[in-house]
């Protein structure tokens, strides 16, 4: 098996490093990742800028290659240019820190999963609630092995997962629940500061999602001890609201410029 591991962490970042030793368990594994972190850009790619691409070698070995761009750059550029053949599967992280709940819209993690799904190959991307370094190696454990237990079900080309590991902290994962996105949101609160010449800026303050009760959404399962898994796809239509919409009336009247309008 061919896969491609990428992160927005940066590719010195220890959850990458974790999780390409054990995931060289199940094939041979080439990393595209971030030369420097790219937490939270979402899914922007570089397009006025050229991107600088270096190799990267350990032991006089290439492992893969480290990137000055987004991580839907690195997945990107991986498939289109990099990697000789596509790979059968792309892996994104290991995250520090959760990204379940809304976090999904702003994730890099997430990003550069749903670009390896735009090129039809299996993408899973993997995040770790609250890390701390000495908890990286046992949650690419556990994040290989719920991998291999999707792969064990033939997913289809394309088909999208989000892994989120909790808080090793408070002991290992209960087990393992199948997720919907919770849609609960931040307080979100800013604290205004002065800079050394008194001009006002404000910093964002890293406030908790409001959570519910709802043990079927992910957030809820996280801060119980689950690893969930979530199916994710990058079809924004609501659907249900075209069909209605599509009963409106719809007119271009008055749209043309330099013709009168008539009533």
């Amino acid at each position: 098996m061919q896969i491609l591991l990428t992160n927005d962490d940066g590719i010195l970042a220890t959850g990458i490093r974790e999780l390409h030793r054990v995931l060289e368990r199940l094939g041979t594994v080439t990393i595209v990742a971030p030369a420097s972190e790219q937490s939270a850009v979402g899914h922007s790619i570089t397009l006025m800028n050229p991107l600088l691409v270096r190799e990267v070698h350990e032991e006089g070995k290439r492992i893969g290659f480290a990137v000055e761009g987004k991580p839907a750059d690195c997945v990107k550029l991986g498939l289109v240019q990099l990697l000789p053949e596509p790979p059968d599967l792309v892996v994104s992280g290991i995250n520090a820190g959760s990204n379940a709940g809304i976090n999904v819209l702003y994730s890099g993690t997430v990003a550069a999963a749903i670009e390896g799904a735009f090129f039809d190959v299996t993408s899973i991307a993997v995040s770790l609630t609250q890390p701390e370094d000495t908890h990286y190696a046992q949650a690419a454990e556990i994040a290989v092995g719920v991998i291999q237990q999707i792969l064990a079900q033939k997913p289809g080309k394309g088909e999208l997962f989000n892994i989120n590991i909790p808080d090793l902290a408070k002991g290992p994962p209960v087990g393992i629940r199948v997720a919907r996105q919770a849609l609960t949101c931040y307080r979100e609160s800013y604290e205004a500061r002065r800079d050394p010449r008194g001009r006002l800026y404000y910093w964002l303050l890293a406030d908790p999602l409001l959570a519910d009760d709802d043990l079927s959404a992910d957030m809820t399962a996280l801060s119980r001890g689950y690893v969930t898994v979530t199916p994710l796809h990058f079809d924004l239509t609501d659907r249900e609201r075209i069909e209605r919409m599509k009963s409106w009336s719809w007119s271009t009247e008055g749209m043309s410029p330099g013709k009168e309008r008539h009533s």
